[in-house]
């Protein structure tokens, strides 16, 4: 599960202004998203992984997702940095 890769990853970065950087830089190997997530918070990111080819990854919890990366609030969205 996606989860997992975020407590395994050695370098990421959490939420969407941070994951559009480092997109448009090349660094993003994943790009996990959380379902619960607006979609209008979501979507420039989706589209900008898609657009490079860096494969897009969905959990069902922000809270979760959060909790994986260590911060005690929700997040919309992570990449995992190459």
């Amino acid at each position: 599960m996606s989860y997992e890769k975020v407590l395994q990853a050695q370098r990421f970065v959490i939420g969407t202004k941070q994951t559009v950087k480092a997109l448009r830089e090349g660094n993003v190997q994943e790009l996990i998203v959380a379902n619960d997530a607006e979609p209008k918070v979501t979507a420039k990111i989706v589209d900008e992984a898609l657009l490079l080819n860096v494969p897009v990854l969905y959990v069902e919890s922000m809270k979760k997702l959060g909790k994986a990366c260590g911060i005690e609030v929700g997040a919309a969205a992570v990449a995992i940095i190459r």
